[in-house]
């Protein structure tokens, strides 16, 4: 296997609850990215961004390097200083 894909593929066809955690950590960096994204577009830091969400510096770094997942709560906190709005689709 050469690339990321060709992995994803070969998971698919052989492990489905693998598939499954490959989707889940795949959408979860998707929205992390993005709101690092923005931050950095803002010129915040992340101390700045938890000062204006009323949270630790230290959550919004292990937020944003994965250690943890923030729940929904804290993940609108988070957008809502960075003019993000989380938008569900079918």
């Amino acid at each position: 296997m050469k690339t990321w894909n060709d992995y994803k593929e070969h998971v698919n066809q052989v492990d489905p609850d693998t598939r499954k955690d490959i989707t889940d950590i795949e959408e979860h960096a998707k929205i992390i990215s993005e709101l690092i994204r923005q931050r950095n577009a803002m010129g915040l830091s992340q101390r700045d961004l938890a000062t204006l969400c009323g949270i630790p510096q230290s959550s919004v770094a292990r937020i944003e390097s994965m250690q943890t997942t923030p729940n929904l709560a804290t993940l609108l906190k988070l957008f809502r200083p960075l003019g993000l709005k989380l938008t569900i689709s079918k």
